[in-house]
């Protein structure tokens, strides 16, 4: 993809979220939507655009790497599996950033659309770019707290996995038990590849 092009899709982008934030009578579920990786490099062409949403869920709700509730909904409105999206959910009541999600800018919010960074981002003013970063230590500390969270969610899919309830609600729109327990290995083993070998290994699931 080129650069243009995936700044284009970013203003695309930012416009379907705002129409997520236009229910009447509910609290919005999308929060925030942040790009990072190599487009904010002024990579051209890059492989795809990365980005990461927050949603109004509590962090328990959205274990690393997982697909929480009400997301398959988020992922057609936003025409998230068209092409072109590397995509990652994160709750809002935490930063956004992590070991994967580096330098992250946000372009959309519940207050509108941040043309201040699309147009910086068209005019290739990445200087200009208002990047969240982390301290090595706060990295770290991020890291831990989600591999924990990542633990328990591994832990809680594994002991349902074969229950009967279980697996008939978490089943449908083309999602079967096993990409759930896939999710669940798959942020695990991430978050713990990313923590310092010198880090204590208390974390045997």
């Amino acid at each position: 993809m080129r650069y243009r092009r995936a700044v284009e899709k970013l203003r695309l982008l930012a416009d379907a979220c705002q129409g997520t934030s236009r229910l009447p009578g509910e609290e919005p579920f999308l929060w925030e939507a942040y790009v990072f990786g190599e487009v904010l490099e002024g990579a051209d062409p890059i492989e795809y655009l990365q980005v990461a949403f927050t949603l109004n869920l509590p962090p328990d709700e959205v274990p690393w790497c997982s697909q929480p509730p009400g997301t398959p909904w988020l992922v057609d409105t936003l025409r998230l599996d068209k092409g072109g999206f590397a995509y990652l959910w994160r709750s809002r009541h935490e930063p956004v950033w992590n070991h994967a999600i580096q330098g992250p800018v946000r372009f959309w919010s519940i207050d509108g659309t941040d043309d201040v960074v699309l147009d910086a981002l068209r005019d290739r003013r990445l200087a200009d770019l208002p990047r969240l970063t982390a301290s090595p230590a706060e990295l770290q500390r991020r890291t831990e707290a989600d591999l924990d969270r990542a633990l328990q969610q591994l832990r809680a899919v594994h002991q349902n996995y074969w229950d009967r309830d279980w697996r008939y609600e978490h089943r449908g729109g083309g999602r079967h038990p096993e990409h759930h327990l896939w999710e669940a290995a798959d942020g695990y083993l991430d978050l713990l590849d990313a923590l310092p070998r010198s880090a204590p290994d208390s974390r045997n699931p």
